[in-house]
């Protein structure tokens, strides 16, 4: 990154992948492993708002933002 502007951003948007990715596993899971996704995709969003320092409607879930 050229500033530390862009790391942020990037950061946010690794994140929001990250939380894309926990989402999957969620909706294609069942029982403790879709416990541990639910909670990681938690996490992952968490993070991409204190890296944004906003929110999104729907974490990890692209077609509905």
């Amino acid at each position: 990154m050229a500033d530390p502007a862009g790391a942020v951003r990037l950061a946010a948007v690794l994140e929001d992948r990250v939380a894309g990715v926990y989402s999957d596993l969620v909706r294609a899971s069942d029982g403790p492993l879709r416990r541990e996704a639910a909670v990681a995709l938690r996490e992952a969003a968490v993070r991409a708002v204190r890296w944004r320092g906003s929110d999104v409607t729907f974490p990890g879930l692209a077609e509905r933002v």
